[in-house]
């Protein structure tokens, strides 16, 4: 009486019912009297679920418990543990509803509220000793054998508000290893399509294999047909229990989350006036400037000033002859930096010319010595090694991400290698399924079809039985793939959708009908098995597994693609994927991974299904395709060389006429140089070789051409200055060579030294790929340079004598008659000199070239920052290649990015509560703990990129080790591990029934039983074994006495391009901050992409300081061999900064993202800049003209046909070749940015710095003016200097 009168209170307090009613207390009063049981023990066997029993018929009042059952009552149902126990069910109906209630125990216990208030609902069914006021019994039968009558349907009246409280505990339970809720394994469906009554109904329908017999729920909060709805009192998942338990934890329970974390708001463009306020600024900016300038200009112009004047000046004191009075040895007013300049120009001047003399005199000694040296640095390339490996190339061992890396592999392996299928079908399969006998209709795409099933089942039994051959042993897929539960079970790890179906066509064709209709086939199965993936019983009538033969689940969201939402029956797309082991530092089982990998490739590309699509990869298809790509691309680099090596043979030489063509030319002279440039970048690779650090493909495929260009510039300018010179009275070869050397050297000097210093500065990246890049350049362009002024001179002056002898070039034995022969300026410099030098400064022309060049600067600065950063993957291959397909489809199908590790470094204390509670996700944990913080991440994957809840070996471990589970028992007699599936009275549990038993376990406790949990295998009976999922993912230390480091996995949502990719590294690491400051213990995150992105973090840092440095340096040393002018420097530096700010703004237009590729061009397009500036600005600082606008003219002329000639015009047809290309990233990296480089380089160095030393350029030296006069006094050159 009294328990029912808390009924009756409690119905009173939810105000749905009243006693007011006289009929109602009528009818109460008679149920009192009339309660009684239903049932009470078992009968006979369930001729509907095979293994069940049915419940006996019993009218009678309640039985008090045996003693024996005194125990168990207090573990299921400790409400009844008072008085005598007088209960409407037996010792066997509790053992039996202790078996049935095993999995939700292990799923939903983790919520004390909800646990508890499904345990009321099934103990009130089963034990209440007030039984007949909600329990009605509708069939019977008899049983004969035991002369008693079987319950075979009752109806169960439930609360409406008992049944929402219960839902409302249990909704947002998790289960950790599987990422999904736990209802989605309870409820017969997705926990989203889940609810209240659905739940309870799914329950008590023998078609989930648990209810012997039908239980008809009927919900309702007043009294229905004589019945009192079971109605007793809920906990909220809030709320704690009376036994001590906490309230469930955030994750378990959104309402104890409070407000769900949003999103910052993403920043707003930053416009002016609707407009991107870097276009508007520069504009502005750039408007502002030419008003400026113009009227500087004019005013220049008008009041005919000597700011930017053009007007003849003569340096009258400084020129001998406007002083004929004067002696030679008159000192000049000069300054101590210019004197100091002078004195630094002659030494450089007239150390060259007595090497370049030593050198044309004693040409043997000279090219022996060179080609001994070029041998011994170039022998280096017999230990040449090429790093093919991504991670060597673009991430530096120091890096933080390889660290990570590092750290992972060495504690949990290597991360699988993934052979991959993406499947679609030409059929038009599309069909509508329609459940019976009710249900509403559900679409299934066309890949799902059963048909298109069987022959993707075909496809991949055929790869599973592919052999390849290593060394004289054969390879299959059982050999190499990944099988977390061997060696108990062998079966490889394949995520496919046939795993639904035990990769069987006969699984796939099962079904479960009768004439009329069928109620069960692989459409059931596949409904329930992508909402509850980790089941070992589909609870249709099928009753099929729905976990994969290798033990583990198999997500739908690997498996399916196209599908919207989680509408995963709407698939257009099938995934097929199968890991495979990646085997650190053991060479020879990864050579049988790569030649199975090697027969997979050749098996698809001639794979053939009229009604499938395949798309496929492998984990060896990007560095295959690269390799293709290199060779195939190989003519094409030929052909380019050829091209450049052709013209500079035939542009040496200076023909006079047609009858001297042979003499004149300078075919061998252009080939030796070639070889020369060669012999640097040989030699370059040979030193560092021998020093054992190896090359890259970026190395091998642009220092050739960095060479030769900067080479090349060099050559010409020897060779085209010495074509033009005038050999002096009493001069002879030797004496004119290394006058010609002394004139020029200093100028090869400033741009080669520029150049190495910058390159070897750049060696401070701390990419590898841009660190090896400048290493190598840098020596090889130093090389380069000390083999020009040596052996090249010898060779110059060889073919001096040669074609002064009349002896034919290549042919030398042969000579030509004598004949006078009249000496003239080549075309080009004819034409620089005449017509471009002369219009370039003319004064209108100037303000122009000012205008258009600082508005191409302007616009370059408002779209830098718009330069994508990153490198689409997809450039990196051939455009023939299979594995564009396979990226595209990539992006279109599907819906889940990659594993995403969260990794908990050795150290952590997992003994103590403490420690657990900042990790663990369940009751009592923090809500700041790793679990949480990764959950609430995931619940903004928008924002966070982390798209799941992560799979928590430490909760599902809790979970395992209950006492009321049945999972963790271990043999009374030896102490092994008793798995659950064993039926054997000697096991028993591993922690006690006892308030303390059931606390989470710690200290010794805790390390007792963590090995044999990470050893269990999942059975239909403990579905929370941990050796499947986290077998890998505990490193157990101390003989098993201590834990080490962990991980806690779950995945990014889909990244499709290189701005996801990055922003998902970068919100992992924020996440991991957060958890590392919460925990006090350094966690970190881990995916198999963060090592080749990290470079993107700090792409621009690694830019503005690589360009940065190498400005830094061409200053300095243009300022000091220059003179110690530092203007000069300048102004160099200026020109070199422009043409780099144009190179983005050409990156901007021809789409050209900022990668560590194009970083390595930048660094190159800084050193080859600087043979287009620093001669003519060399040239400028040692004219002795008297006006600025004469001086560059004179430099423009001079050097502007060596730069023309010897740079733009070689690489131009060299560069033009490379768009030929079928490689994308060759197309992209190297035509358009090289072409890029040398047509601004050229521009810039031609047009540009010309006009602007017009304007600007330093002062003339007066003690190098001074020293020209008297060095040329009475002379040719004296007359050409003055006039």
């Amino acid at each position: 009486m009294n328990v029912f009168c808390f009924t009756v209170q409690i119905h009173m307090k939810g105000s749905v019912c009243s006693l007011q009613n006289s009929t109602f207390k009528v009818l109460i009063s008679q149920r009192v009297q009339a309660q009684h049981c239903v049932w009470y023990g078992e009968c006979g066997e369930s001729d509907k679920v095979p293994g069940k029993k049915y419940n006996c018929n019993y009218t009678g009042p309640p039985i008090p418990l045996p003693a024996d059952g005194h125990e168990l009552l207090t573990e299921l149902c400790p409400g009844y543990d008072y008085g005598n126990q007088s209960l409407c069910c037996d010792v066997q109906q509790l053992l039996t509803l202790q078996g049935s209630l095993q999995l939700p125990l292990q799923f939903l216990s983790r919520c004390p509220a909800c646990f508890f208030n499904l345990m009321n609902l099934f103990c009130e069914l089963t034990c209440s000793p007030r039984q007949s006021l909600f329990v009605n019994g509708t069939q019977f039968t008899n049983d004969t054998a035991a002369n008693k009558t079987n319950v075979v349907e009752v109806q169960y009246y439930i609360g409406q508000t008992f049944a929402n409280a219960m839902y409302n505990a249990c909704q947002d339970v998790q289960a950790p290893s599987i990422n999904v809720k736990a209802l989605s394994l309870l409820c017969g469906k997705d926990a989203n399509d889940c609810n209240a009554t659905n739940w309870i109904e799914y329950m008590f329908d023998i078609n989930n294999g648990q209810s012997p017999f039908p239980i008809i729920p009927i919900f309702s909060d007043v009294p229905v047909s004589g019945m009192i709805p079971m109605n007793n009192k809920t906990y909220g998942c809030t709320e704690g229990l009376e036994d001590g338990s906490g309230p469930c934890s955030c994750q378990d329970c959104s309402q104890a989350c409070g407000p769900q974390p949003v999103p910052p708001p993403l920043l707003p463009p930053w416009t002016i006036l609707g407009i991107d306020a870097m276009v508007v600024i520069m504009w502005i900016s750039y408007v502002a400037f030419l008003l400026i300038f113009i009227g500087a200009v004019i005013g220049a112009w008008s009041q005919n000033t000597v700011i930017f004047s053009t007007k003849k000046t003569p340096i009258f004191y400084l020129t001998v002859n406007s002083f004929p009075h004067l002696s030679l040895c008159v000192t000049v007013d000069a300054s101590c930096g210019e004197t100091l300049g002078e004195r630094f120009e002659f030494s450089l001047r007239s150390l060259f010319a007595r090497w370049g003399s030593f050198c044309v005199r004693q040409p043997l000694v000279v090219i022996l010595g060179s080609l001994a040296v070029v041998a011994a640095c170039s022998g280096g390339l017999v230990y040449m090694k090429i790093t093919t490996d991504p991670v060597e190339l673009w991430s530096s061992p120091s890096s933080q991400a390889r660290q990570e890396k590092d750290y992972f592999d060495s504690h949990f392996g290597p991360f699988f290698r993934a052979e991959q299928l993406i499947i679609t079908t030409t059929l038009q399969s599309e069909s509508v399924y329609s459940p019976n006998p009710a249900g509403a209709d559900v679409p299934f795409g066309a890949p799902l079809d059963k048909d298109v099933l069987h022959q993707v089942l075909d496809l991949q039994t055929d790869i599973e039985n592919i052999v390849a051959s290593y060394g004289d042993q054969k390879v299959t897929l059982k050999d190499i793939c990944l099988a977390p539960l061997a060696p108990f079970n062998d079966n490889c790890t394949i995520l496919s959708v046939l795993n639904y179906f035990q990769n069987s066509h006969e699984q796939l064709d099962r079904s479960v009908g009768d004439e009329f209709y069928v109620y069960a086939d692989y459409h059931t199965h596949f409904l329930y098995c992508v909402s509850a993936p980790a089941s070992l019983n589909d609870t249709n009538k099928l009753h099929d597994p729905c976990l994969g033969t290798y033990g583990g689940p198999v997500f739908p969201w690997l498996v399916l693609g196209g599908y919207d939402a989680t509408n995963y029956n709407n698939a257009t797309a099938l995934v097929i994927t199968f890991p495979v082991n990646n085997y650190h530092n053991d060479s020879i089982n990864l050579g049988k991974a790569l030649a199975w990998e090697k027969e997979f490739i050749v098996f698809l590309k001639n794979y053939s299904n009229p009604n499938l699509t395949i798309s496929f990869n492998s984990e060896r298809s990007i560095e295959d395709e690269i390799n293709r790509e290199s060779e195939s691309d190989l003519s094409t680099v030929v052909v380019s060389y050829v091209i450049m090596f052709v013209y500079i043979s035939l542009a040496l030489g200076h023909i006079h006429s047609f009858r001297r063509v042979l003499v004149d030319s300078k075919i061998s002279l252009g080939i030796a140089g070639i070889v020369i440039v060669l012999s640097s970048v040989a030699c370059s690779l040979g030193i560092f070789s021998y020093a054992g650090i190896p090359l890259t493909l970026i190395v091998i495929e642009v220092i050739p051409f960095l060479v030769l260009a900067v080479g090349v510039d060099n050559i010409f300018i020897v060779v085209q200055t010495y074509q033009r010179d005038e050999r002096m009275p009493q001069e002879e070869l030797h004496q004119q060579i290394g006058r010609i050397l002394g004139d020029v050297a200093p100028s090869m000097l400033l741009s080669s030294f520029s150049e190495t210093v910058a390159f070897f500065l750049g060696a401070l990246s701390t990419m590898p790929a841009v660190r090896t890049f400048s290493l190598f350049a840098g020596l090889a362009v130093f090389i380069d340079f000390l083999l020009q002024i040596s052996c090249f001179i010898s060779l110059l002056g060889l073919d001096a004598k040669r074609q002064e002898g009349n002896r034919l070039d290549i042919v030398c034995c042969v000579k030509l008659p004598v004949g006078q022969e009249e000496k003239t300026d080549g075309f080009l410099f004819h034409f620089f000199k005449k017509v471009y030098a002369p219009f370039i400064l003319k004064e209108w022309v100037r303000p122009i070239v000012v205008a258009v060049f600082v508005g191409m600067l302007s616009f370059s600065i408002a779209v830098t920052n718009k330069v994508e950063i990153g490198l689409d993957q997809k450039l990196s291959m051939p455009d023939d290649s299979y594995v564009l397909d396979y990226f595209k489809n990539l992006s279109e199908y599907l819906h889940t990015g990659p594993p995403v590790y969260f990794v908990v470094e050795d150290g952590h204390d997992y003994l103590s509560l403490e420690g657990q509670n900042s990790v663990c996700g369940g009751v009592g944990c923090s809500n700041n703990s790793l679990v949480q913080q990764v959950y609430a991440a995931s619940l903004i994957s928008n924002y966070t990129t982390i798209g799941f809840n992560p799979s928590s070996w430490l909760d599902d471990y809790f979970d395992w080790v209950k006492p009321q589970s049945s999972c963790c028992r271990y043999y009374n007699s030896s102490g092994a591990f008793c798995n659950a599936s064993v039926v054997d009275t000697s096991c028993v549990h591993c922690r006690p029934m006892t308030p303390s038993g059931k606390l989470r376990p710690i200290e010794q406790d805790f390390m007792k039983f963590l090995p044999m949990f990470l050893s269990d295998n999942p059975n239909i009976k403990c579905g929370k074994g941990g050796h499947a999922a986290y077998s890998s993912a505990v490193v157990l230390k101390g003989n098993d006495t201590s834990v080490g480091a962990t991980y806690f996995m779950t995945y990014h949502t889909i990244l499709k391009d290189s701005p996801d990719f990055i922003d998902a590294m970068k919100m992992a690491r924020v996440l991991a901050d957060n958890i590392t400051s919460a925990m006090g213990h350094k966690v970190f995150p881990y995916s198999v992409f963060y090592v080749f992105y990290e470079q993107y973090l700090t792409i621009v840092y690694d830019t503005v300081f690589q360009l940065g440095v190498s400005l830094a340096a061409i200053f300095a040393v243009t300022a000091v061999l220059l003179g110690f002018e530092l203007w000069s420097g300048v102004l160099v530096s200026i020109t070199i900064a422009m043409i780099l700010v144009n190179m983005f703004g050409v990156m901007w237009l021809w789409d050209i993202s900022l990668n560590a590729v194009s970083l390595v061009n930048l660094v190159m397009s800084c050193g080859i800049s600087v043979e287009f500036c620093s001669h003519i600005v060399r040239a400028f600082s040692i004219s002795v003209k008297s006006t600025r606008v004469e001086r560059a003219e004179e430099a423009l002329a001079h050097m502007g046909s060596s730069v023309f000639s010897g740079i733009t015009l070689t690489k131009f047809g060299g560069i033009l070749i490379l768009a030929l290309s079928k490689s994308q990233i060759f197309q992209i990296f190297y035509f358009r940015m090289y072409l890029a480089m040398v047509l601004l380089g050229a521009t810039h160095g031609l047009i540009f710095l010309p006009v602007l030393l017009s304007y600007a350029g330093p002062s003339v030296n007066k003690a190098k003016v001074f020293a020209a006069n008297k060095r040329y006094a009475g002379t040719e050159r004296e007359h050409r200097l003055n006039f």
